[in-house]
């Protein structure tokens, strides 16, 4: 296996660049990366929806997320693959067509995140910026939000782990990703299948491994935090 590593670093690395389309780990990075950017201000929004004191607000959000979550993530890899190309007359790009159904799965998946930051809050807080005649949206924006945001942002970093591994089922649309790197290996050697992808889940668990260990490290930074500001009131 460490034959392999040496032999084909740079393909697991960055993929044919800069003889071929970027690929590889550096790829499975920017899809995660711009999804989750991508998706943050789309769960912003969906959150706030979610939390509305309007009913029919409420419901649209709370309908959106309950679909998304009752489905794959597959199924919208596929519909992005056929609705794009229909939408735009053309062919779409791979990465495109992926970044796009991770835009709105995971915009799903961090609006909870973020709704749940909003709701574990004292309703106080909510009650004092009412009385000193601050709307809905400027309690909000102003009050809640910066405090769920911060308060939620390692569970904001722990979806970012999950999104790196949901970049993987790129592979079936010829997304040039870590997996699809893998494959390309596998498919040049033929004989040794077991060692390519047991190479490659070494790598997606040191990568998610050290993430995680950095989360556990914000989480007891912001828990720190708190704690702070409860001794100074």
């Amino acid at each position: 296996m460490l034959n392999i590593l040496h032999d084909y670093w740079l393909l697991l690395l960055i993929g044919q660049f800069p003889n071929g389309p970027l690929g590889g780990l550096a790829m499975t990075l920017i899809l995660a990366v711009g999804g989750i950017l991508l998706a943050f201000p789309c769960a912003v929004v969906i959150a706030l929806a979610a939390t509305s004191p309007h009913v029919a607000v409420r419901t649209l959000a709370n309908g959106l997320i309950y679909l998304v979550r009752g489905l794959p993530l597959l199924m919208f890899i596929f519909w992005a693959y056929f609705a794009i190309p229909a939408l735009l007359g053309e062919n779409a790009p791979g990465v495109l067509t992926m970044l796009f159904a991770l835009v709105i799965y995971e915009s799903v998946y961090l609006a909870e995140v973020i709704r749940a930051g909003i709701e574990a809050l004292p309703a106080g807080q909510t009650e004092a910026a009412r009385s000193l005649g601050l709307t809905h949206l400027q309690t909000k924006r102003i009050i809640i939000l910066p405090q769920a945001l911060y308060n939620m942002l390692p569970s904001l970093l722990s979806q970012f782990i999950s999104t790196i591994k949901e970049t993987s089922l790129g592979y079936v649309i010829s997304v040039n990703e870590l997996t699809f790197a893998a494959s390309q290996i596998n498919s040049i050697l033929l004989t040794r299948p077991f060692e390519v992808y047991l190479l490659l889940a070494i790598i997606y668990f040191l990568l998610c491994f050290l993430l995680t260990m950095a989360v556990r490290q914000l989480e007891k930074s912001v828990e720190r935090s708190r704690r702070s500001s409860k001794v100074q009131l």
